[in-house]
């Protein structure tokens, strides 16, 4: 099914790998290299990193990774062949240990390639919907009879997979532009990027090296594979270069059995069919996994409907253009939950969608400051320390025939460890309301 692709250089035996970051991708990664003879070195610039884990700690001892934890120094890096930095982790934090050497610095992802045996890859990107495409995708092709890895960014680090030894007929991955930013020759058969709008600029230096990282997902592509793109990104100066197919994404109506709300899951559904298609689903058994799939949770999950009231926890919104697309997705009246750490875009675009939409918006946690000079005299706010307060006084406002709308625009990072987190507390407060 697939022709081999230039996979760049393996390590060798002996050689010095050293993995930055011992989370789930850095662990999967240390893992793999030591499989391959490597000696290798795990960092962990949280001095707490491996308290309390003292079953992988022998773990990783009896495997022969060294551990290191708390502020990395020169010496951490000297005579390394290989850098492995885990997604997240910006290159730029590291440079002054790089500048001397001859070292690669790889994303995990692009590791694991490396070591694949020619499964073909469709993997997925964009600023917003690349989990629910990938999901999309991955039913599609199970439905079709083949058996299907989904991994990368969503749960499941490709490392792993290839630790494990499986043999899929298809790979989905879902890739961000932290991993791509560092791949070198990864190359999927088919390429989905659904939309570029600000995000992560806390991690990129601009919008600029925002674009070119989503953008390196095509990089190695060549006439026999597809690029599938959103159609906001028609008239990009980047397609020039691409030596993929192109197809752009054009909603229709041709899966009308969809539980998933909103029209962008239109576009979504259409992104997902189109990049199955080149792997053979027929129409057919793609409309019978959309009929199937279930609304991913935290994006735009229906809660509950109380007193006529619909209760929706979109705790994955965490920029300013997933919550345009969540306030976009109903026609009824909106109570909007907002506040948490604030990653940048410009919320007084929404102006005229806030005031057609929102009845009222109730803040909480950090970042009131950005809502309130954007929306102030366009819509009654308040403001709440934290998300119970605040859901309980947007209920009790709530009429029937509304939304209340957990939609926070923000990262959880203020209150939470991650966005499910918020959205698991979320289903727990409405579960308590009265």
């Amino acid at each position: 099914m697939a022709l081999q692709k230039n996979r760049g250089r393996k390590i060798q035996p002996g050689e010095l790998a050293v993995v930055v970051g011992a989370g789930r991708s850095g662990l999967a990664a240390a893992r793999l290299l030591r499989r391959e003879g490597a000696r290798v070195r795990l960092l962990d610039s949280n001095p707490g990193a491996f308290r309390g884990r003292e079953d992988l700690l022998a773990e990783l001892g009896n495997l022969g990774i060294e551990t290191l934890a708390g502020a990395h120094q020169p010496e951490h890096f000297s005579h390394a062949a290989l850098v492995v930095p885990s997604p997240g982790i910006p290159v730029a934090s590291l440079e002054e240990f790089l500048l001397a050497g001859d070292v690669e610095v790889l994303a995990e992802m692009e590791l694991a390639w490396r070591y694949l045996d020619n499964e073909p890859v469709l993997a997925v990107t964009g600023t917003s919907g690349k989990t629910t495409v990938a999901s999309l995708a991955a039913a599609m092709l199970h439905e079709q009879g083949y058996s299907v890895f989904l991994g990368g960014n969503i749960g499941t680090p490709l490392s792993e997979y290839v630790l494990a030894g499986r043999s899929a007929d298809v790979l989905v991955l879902e890739v961000s532009s932290f991993q791509l930013q560092l791949c070198l020759t990864f190359c999927p058969r088919v390429g989905v990027l659904l939309n570029i709008t600000p995000n992560h600029l806390d991690y990129h230096k601009d919008i600029a090296e925002y674009r070119a990282a989503k953008f390196r997902l095509f990089r190695c592509q060549d006439a026999g594979d597809l690029a599938v793109l959103g159609q906001s990104l028609r008239d990009c100066g980047e397609l020039e270069s691409m030596g993929a197919r192109k197809v752009f994404v054009q909603a229709s109506a041709r899966f009308s059995q969809s539980h998933l709300l909103g029209a962008h899951n239109r576009d979504n559904e259409e992104a997902a069919w189109q990049a199955c298609r080149f792997f053979g689903v027929s129409e057919a058994n793609a409309a019978k996994a959309v009929a199937r799939f279930a609304p991913l949770p935290h994006r735009l999950e229906r809660v509950a409907e109380r007193r006529g009231v619909l209760y929706v926890n979109d705790s994955k919104c965490t920029t300013v253009s997933s919550l345009q697309v969540a306030l976009e997705a109903f026609s009824r009246p909106v109570r909007l939950l907002c506040g948490g750490k604030f990653k940048g875009g410009d919320l007084g675009a929404l102006v005229p969608l806030v005031r057609e939409k929102v009845r009222e918006v109730a803040l909480f946690g950090a970042g009131r400051e950005h809502f309130e000079k954007a929306w102030q005299g366009i819509v009654p706010m308040t403001w709440h320390e934290s998300l119970e307060p605040a859901v309980r006084f947007a209920s009790a406002n709530a009429r029937s025939g509304e939304v209340l709308l957990l939609s926070p625009g923000t990262a959880s990072y203020d209150l939470y460890r991650n966005y499910e987190e918020r959205g698991e507390d979320f289903k727990r407060i409405v579960g308590g309301l009265s």
